[in-house]
């Protein structure tokens, strides 16, 4: 089959839905399959990074769209930069023939779209990959007014392409609920969440003992953040954490990634002088077994607005080391969800403004960390079901067979849904 996809991150960048969408081109590419993708020239994050406009890499053909990368301080140079790379993407699909499956991803925002009118053209079949959800994700935000023509016309916009598509793949129970209140056939929507990454990711002894050195963390209980920066996955009870154990000398916390909040941080940690924070960027994923296992506790947030919006799939690579979590936001989410499946302690949760409990849980967690420090042994990874071993060739089979797509019945939907007793 000849597949095509849309999405502005691809290897070698590093974010979470390049890496992903990598895996899965691979995977496709290694079984026979004619794999395209259109993504970006520049890398997402760091935009003075750049690469080959036209590649075949892995027998993957790729195709790099220049456009204008302004950052994301404001939200007007947001929008000039995913504006640039739609119209630049619609000039270079405009030059592409016939493939049998168009799957568009979700960035920049309503690619989707981009994908719709593609695929009628062409007269393809358009799986849509939810990796999150926008307008919705910019009005939880407040980038934009429920109720403004823009905003409508952006609801609109994206109506069309989710009712075009033969699939809508969607990455946990609340983001599909999202979209099928959107009028869009249950039958059309299954549940497929990411996944860790088996072959990059374990836990590294002598990676972890090495970050450490490097980043002067040898002989500290290191909380981290690793991953995206954003208004969606607010940090602030996380840094005022940090500012009320600044004398506790042997805690230390590693934010590691990029994204709009970067400068917010470093910021607040300068105006604070807090000398238990260190910032660091984006690592190699060469390099993400050894920066996780550095963690002697993982902290994930998620925004009480954006619960089926956007999807906290950090939590996975970080289960795969076996790191214990705290978890800062809404008691009904799916990182809730997945919590109520694990062994007990793998998971502590607070809601966001709860300073003192987020204190307290780190306090017990350095009490009684699964690391033997003499050894460097930790607890085994949990749980499989959410391997790449094992979800992988479920979204392969989604793209490739022409039958009804998993509905609510199927395990791989069951896997986003929590047990009740």
């Amino acid at each position: 089959m000849k597949i095509l996809f849309l999405n502005q991150a691809f290897h070698p960048d590093v974010v979470a839905s390049g890496q992903v969408l990598t895996d899965l081109a691979v995977s496709l590419a290694r079984t026979g399959h004619q794999v395209t993708v259109v993504t970006g020239a520049n890398g997402y994050d760091d935009t003075q990074r750049r690469f080959p406009r036209r590649e075949i890499w892995n027998n993957i053909e790729i195709k790099r769209v220049p456009a204008v990368r302004l950052g994301k301080e404001s939200r007007w140079r947001r929008a000039v930069d995913f504006g640039s790379f739609l119209t630049l993407c619609a000039l270079r699909l405009a030059t592409l023939r016939r493939h049998d499956v168009v799957v568009a991803m979700t960035s920049p925002p309503l690619i989707s779209v981009l994908g719709a009118l593609f695929a009628s053209v062409r007269r393809g079949r358009l799986v849509v990959w939810v990796m999150d959800l926008n307008p919705d994700e910019a009005i939880a935000a407040g980038w934009l007014r429920s109720a403004s023509h823009t905003t409508r016309l952006l609801q609109r916009l994206l109506d069309f392409s989710l009712r075009r598509a033969a699939t809508v793949v969607v990455l946990d129970r609340f983001m599909r609920d999202r979209i099928l209140a959107r009028g869009i056939e249950p039958v059309k929507v299954t549940t497929i969440p990411p996944w860790s990454h088996d072959d990059d990711v374990r836990f590294d002894t002598q990676g972890r003992e090495r970050f450490r050195s490097r980043h002067g963390l040898a002989e500290k209980f290191v909380v981290m953040y690793a991953g995206n920066h954003s208004p969606c996955h607010p940090l602030d009870t996380l840094l005022h954490a940090a500012r009320e154990l600044r004398t506790h000398e042997a805690i230390m916390f590693a934010f590691v990634g990029g994204g709009s909040e970067v400068g917010k941080v470093r910021r607040f940690a300068e105006g604070h002088r807090l000398a238990n924070v260190v910032q660091l960027p984006y690592q190699p994923l060469s390099d993400l077994g050894a920066t996780l296992s550095a963690a002697d506790l993982h902290a994930v947030a998620l925004g009480d607005p954006f619960v089926g919006i956007v999807h906290p799939s950090k939590i996975y690579n970080i289960l795969r080391v076996g790191g214990p979590v705290l978890y800062i936001g809404p008691p009904e989410s799916h990182i809730a969800d997945l919590a109520a499946r694990l062994p007990a302690g793998i998971v502590t949760s607070c809601t966001h403004g709860d300073v003192a409990g987020v204190v307290a849980g780190i306090l017990a967690a350095r009490r009684h960390s699964c690391v033997n420090r003499s050894t460097g042994h930790r607890s085994e990874p949990v749980p499989r079901q959410y391997s790449k071993a094992l979800l992988l060739p479920q979204l392969v089979s989604v793209l490739t067979h022409r039958s009804t797509p998993l509905d609510s019945r199927s395990p791989t939907a069951a896997v986003s849904r929590p047990e009740h007793p």
